[in-house]
Protein backbone atom coordinates (compact mmCIF):
# COMPACT_ATOMS: atom_id res chain seq x y z
CA UNK A 1 0.00 0.00 0.00
CA UNK A 2 1.14 3.39 -0.83
CA UNK A 3 2.14 5.77 1.39
CA UNK A 4 -1.34 8.19 0.08
CA UNK A 5 -3.51 5.34 0.65
CA UNK A 6 -1.99 4.16 3.93
CA UNK A 7 -2.52 7.84 5.23
CA UNK A 8 -5.98 7.94 3.33
CA UNK A 9 -7.10 4.69 5.08
CA UNK A 10 -5.98 5.83 8.59
CA UNK A 11 -8.12 9.27 8.06
CA UNK A 12 -10.26 10.08 11.01
CA UNK A 13 -12.94 9.72 9.09
CA UNK A 14 -12.33 6.51 8.03
CA UNK A 15 -11.32 5.96 11.90
CA UNK A 16 -15.25 6.90 12.98
CA UNK A 17 -16.28 4.70 10.51
CA UNK A 18 -15.08 2.01 11.96
CA UNK A 19 -13.07 1.07 8.81
CA UNK A 20 -9.83 1.03 10.50
CA UNK A 21 -9.59 -2.43 12.45
CA UNK A 22 -8.29 -1.35 16.10
CA UNK A 23 -8.78 2.31 15.56
CA UNK A 24 -11.60 4.51 17.54
CA UNK A 25 -11.94 8.04 18.53
CA UNK A 26 -12.51 9.23 21.99
CA UNK A 27 -14.10 12.99 21.99
CA UNK A 28 -13.74 14.30 25.73
CA UNK A 29 -15.07 17.58 26.78
CA UNK A 30 -15.39 19.78 29.54
CA UNK A 31 -16.96 22.71 31.41
CA UNK A 32 -16.44 24.13 34.84
CA UNK A 33 -19.04 26.57 35.81
CA UNK A 34 -17.57 29.16 37.74
CA UNK A 35 -14.05 28.94 38.70
CA UNK A 36 -13.25 31.90 41.39
CA UNK A 37 -10.12 34.07 41.19
CA UNK A 38 -7.41 32.94 42.36
CA UNK A 39 -8.08 29.37 42.81
CA UNK A 40 -7.18 26.26 40.98
CA UNK A 41 -8.96 23.37 39.86
CA UNK A 42 -10.10 20.50 37.29
CA UNK A 43 -11.99 21.75 34.08
CA UNK A 44 -15.37 19.63 35.45
CA UNK A 45 -18.66 20.19 36.88
CA UNK A 46 -17.63 21.11 40.52
CA UNK A 47 -16.67 24.60 40.83
CA UNK A 48 -12.99 25.64 42.80
CA UNK A 49 -12.18 21.36 43.45
CA UNK A 50 -9.71 18.96 41.95
CA UNK A 51 -10.95 15.82 40.70
CA UNK A 52 -10.71 13.25 43.70
CA UNK A 53 -8.22 10.96 42.32
CA UNK A 54 -7.74 9.30 45.92
CA UNK A 55 -11.40 7.82 45.72
CA UNK A 56 -10.02 5.36 42.91
CA UNK A 57 -7.32 3.55 45.18
CA UNK A 58 -9.50 0.82 45.46
CA UNK A 59 -12.59 -0.26 43.13
CA UNK A 60 -15.79 -0.17 44.47
CA UNK A 61 -19.51 0.49 43.53
CA UNK A 62 -21.26 3.51 43.03
CA UNK A 63 -23.82 5.00 44.82
CA UNK A 64 -26.31 7.67 43.37
CA UNK A 65 -28.26 9.85 46.02
CA UNK A 66 -31.99 10.69 46.06
CA UNK A 67 -32.93 13.25 43.35
CA UNK A 68 -35.10 15.90 42.69
CA UNK A 69 -38.55 14.10 42.31
CA UNK A 70 -38.84 15.37 38.67
CA UNK A 71 -36.20 13.18 37.77
CA UNK A 72 -37.48 10.03 39.89
CA UNK A 73 -37.41 6.54 37.58
CA UNK A 74 -35.11 8.54 34.51
CA UNK A 75 -31.99 6.13 33.91
CA UNK A 76 -28.61 7.29 34.15
CA UNK A 77 -25.50 5.89 32.06
CA UNK A 78 -22.41 5.20 33.80
CA UNK A 79 -19.45 5.11 31.17
CA UNK A 80 -16.18 4.44 32.92
CA UNK A 81 -13.89 0.90 33.98
CA UNK A 82 -13.70 -1.57 35.74
CA UNK A 83 -11.53 -3.03 38.17
CA UNK A 84 -9.59 -4.39 35.67
CA UNK A 85 -9.47 -1.06 33.67
CA UNK A 86 -11.32 -2.80 31.14
CA UNK A 87 -14.34 -0.62 29.26
CA UNK A 88 -17.90 -0.76 30.71
CA UNK A 89 -20.71 1.19 30.69
CA UNK A 90 -24.12 0.42 33.53
CA UNK A 91 -27.08 1.73 33.22
CA UNK A 92 -29.06 2.87 36.99
CA UNK A 93 -32.69 4.24 37.56
CA UNK A 94 -32.79 6.77 39.87
CA UNK A 95 -34.83 7.72 42.28
CA UNK A 96 -36.29 10.77 44.63
CA UNK A 97 -37.23 8.71 47.59
CA UNK A 98 -33.61 7.39 48.46
CA UNK A 99 -29.86 6.63 47.25
CA UNK A 100 -29.30 3.53 44.16
CA UNK A 101 -25.94 1.46 43.63
CA UNK A 102 -24.71 0.58 41.05
CA UNK A 103 -24.03 -3.59 40.55
CA UNK A 104 -20.66 -3.40 38.69
CA UNK A 105 -17.89 -2.85 40.37
CA UNK A 106 -16.11 0.50 39.37
CA UNK A 107 -11.91 1.56 39.19
CA UNK A 108 -12.16 4.63 37.25
CA UNK A 109 -15.48 6.87 35.54
CA UNK A 110 -15.21 9.83 33.04
CA UNK A 111 -18.76 10.26 31.69
CA UNK A 112 -22.20 9.68 32.58
CA UNK A 113 -25.46 10.77 30.91
CA UNK A 114 -29.66 10.85 31.10
CA UNK A 115 -30.42 8.14 29.16
CA UNK A 116 -34.14 8.03 29.16
CA UNK A 117 -36.93 10.70 30.36
CA UNK A 118 -36.28 14.46 29.91
CA UNK A 119 -33.30 16.23 30.36
CA UNK A 120 -32.06 16.33 34.10
CA UNK A 121 -33.75 19.38 35.97
CA UNK A 122 -32.07 18.88 39.39
CA UNK A 123 -28.20 18.00 39.53
CA UNK A 124 -27.22 14.82 39.79
CA UNK A 125 -24.39 12.96 41.95
CA UNK A 126 -22.40 10.04 41.62
CA UNK A 127 -20.56 9.13 44.54
CA UNK A 128 -18.14 6.59 46.08
CA UNK A 129 -17.49 6.06 49.66
CA UNK A 130 -19.35 9.23 49.96
CA UNK A 131 -17.50 11.49 47.49
CA UNK A 132 -18.62 12.88 44.34
CA UNK A 133 -17.03 11.20 41.28
CA UNK A 134 -19.29 12.46 38.67
CA UNK A 135 -22.17 15.05 38.12
CA UNK A 136 -24.55 16.29 35.43
CA UNK A 137 -25.33 19.58 36.49
CA UNK A 138 -28.98 20.66 36.26
CA UNK A 139 -30.38 21.12 32.54
CA UNK A 140 -27.27 19.39 30.88
CA UNK A 141 -28.34 16.00 30.86
CA UNK A 142 -24.43 14.81 30.82
CA UNK A 143 -21.30 15.49 32.94
CA UNK A 144 -19.01 18.29 31.24
CA UNK A 145 -15.72 16.50 32.83
CA UNK A 146 -11.75 16.86 31.05
CA UNK A 147 -10.95 13.85 32.88
CA UNK A 148 -10.03 10.28 31.25
CA UNK A 149 -8.09 7.23 31.83
CA UNK A 150 -6.73 5.33 29.24
CA UNK A 151 -8.17 1.74 29.42
CA UNK A 152 -6.36 -1.47 29.59
CA UNK A 153 -5.16 -2.33 26.02
CA UNK A 154 -5.20 0.52 24.31
CA UNK A 155 -2.51 3.45 23.80
CA UNK A 156 -4.47 7.08 23.71
CA UNK A 157 -3.01 9.33 21.08
CA UNK A 158 -3.71 12.83 21.84
CA UNK A 159 -4.53 15.03 18.39
CA UNK A 160 -6.11 18.11 19.09
CA UNK A 161 -7.05 20.35 22.05
CA UNK A 162 -8.74 23.50 22.00
CA UNK A 163 -10.08 25.58 25.23
CA UNK A 164 -12.32 29.17 25.95
CA UNK A 165 -12.94 31.08 28.93
CA UNK A 166 -15.57 33.80 29.73
CA UNK A 167 -15.44 37.25 28.56
CA UNK A 168 -13.67 39.11 31.06
CA UNK A 169 -11.40 36.90 32.52
CA UNK A 170 -8.22 35.12 32.01
CA UNK A 171 -6.45 31.75 33.81
CA UNK A 172 -3.68 29.33 32.43
CA UNK A 173 -4.90 25.76 31.93
CA UNK A 174 -2.58 22.57 32.36
CA UNK A 175 -2.81 19.28 31.22
CA UNK A 176 -1.53 16.66 33.80
CA UNK A 177 -1.10 13.06 33.15
CA UNK A 178 -0.04 10.25 35.36
CA UNK A 179 1.45 7.30 34.10
CA UNK A 180 0.70 3.19 35.17
CA UNK A 181 2.20 3.16 38.79
CA UNK A 182 3.31 6.50 39.17
CA UNK A 183 1.59 8.51 42.69
CA UNK A 184 1.97 12.37 41.44
CA UNK A 185 1.10 13.72 38.49
CA UNK A 186 3.26 15.71 35.95
CA UNK A 187 2.52 18.83 33.01
CA UNK A 188 2.28 17.29 29.51
CA UNK A 189 0.96 20.56 27.96
CA UNK A 190 0.06 24.14 29.22
CA UNK A 191 -1.55 27.19 27.86
CA UNK A 192 -2.95 30.47 28.51
CA UNK A 193 -6.95 31.25 27.90
CA UNK A 194 -8.26 34.60 28.22
CA UNK A 195 -11.55 36.32 27.51
CA UNK A 196 -10.57 38.54 25.69
CA UNK A 197 -8.20 36.78 23.12
CA UNK A 198 -9.70 34.13 21.65
CA UNK A 199 -10.06 30.22 21.90
CA UNK A 200 -6.93 28.12 22.60
CA UNK A 201 -6.83 25.41 19.56
CA UNK A 202 -3.99 23.22 18.97
CA UNK A 203 -3.35 20.48 16.66
CA UNK A 204 -0.50 18.27 17.90
CA UNK A 205 2.15 17.68 14.81
CA UNK A 206 3.25 14.54 16.12
CA UNK A 207 0.41 13.38 18.61
CA UNK A 208 1.18 13.25 22.26
CA UNK A 209 0.99 9.00 22.55
CA UNK A 210 -0.78 8.39 26.30
CA UNK A 211 0.43 4.46 27.28
CA UNK A 212 -2.86 2.19 29.22
CA UNK A 213 -4.05 3.45 32.53
CA UNK A 214 -2.14 6.81 31.59
CA UNK A 215 -4.83 9.29 33.61
CA UNK A 216 -5.50 12.59 32.03
CA UNK A 217 -6.33 15.53 34.21
CA UNK A 218 -7.02 19.26 32.62
CA UNK A 219 -6.47 22.12 34.90
CA UNK A 220 -7.46 25.77 35.31
CA UNK A 221 -5.76 28.90 37.84
CA UNK A 222 -7.82 31.71 37.27
CA UNK A 223 -5.90 34.79 37.47
CA UNK A 224 -8.51 37.58 37.21
CA UNK A 225 -12.44 37.45 37.79
CA UNK A 226 -14.70 34.60 38.68
CA UNK A 227 -14.81 32.55 34.85
CA UNK A 228 -16.53 29.94 32.83
CA UNK A 229 -13.61 27.87 31.50
CA UNK A 230 -13.92 24.65 28.80
CA UNK A 231 -11.70 22.34 27.56
CA UNK A 232 -12.14 19.59 24.72
CA UNK A 233 -9.69 17.02 23.48
CA UNK A 234 -9.37 14.56 20.81
CA UNK A 235 -7.70 11.09 20.94
CA UNK A 236 -7.14 8.11 19.00
CA UNK A 237 -7.48 4.65 20.82
CA UNK A 238 -5.35 2.01 19.04
CA UNK A 239 -6.04 -1.69 20.69
CA UNK A 240 -3.04 -3.30 21.30
CA UNK A 241 -1.12 -5.51 18.25
CA UNK A 242 -2.82 -3.54 15.59
CA UNK A 243 -0.08 -1.81 13.41
CA UNK A 244 0.09 -0.04 9.84
CA UNK A 245 0.10 -2.05 6.90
Amino acid sequence: MSWDKQMFKDSPLSIAQGEVNGHSGEHKFGAVPSMSQNNTGTIWDVDDTTYPWSSWTTSGTLSIPAVAGADNGKTVTIVGLDADYNAQTEAVVVSSSGSVTTTSTWRRVYRAYVSTGATNEGAIDIQKSGVTVLRINADLGQTLMAVYTVPKGYTAYLTHVVSTCQAGADATIYMFRRFQGQDAFRIAHTFEVSGTGGTYDHQFGIPLKLPELTDIDFQAVVRSNNARITSAFDMILVEDGYEHG
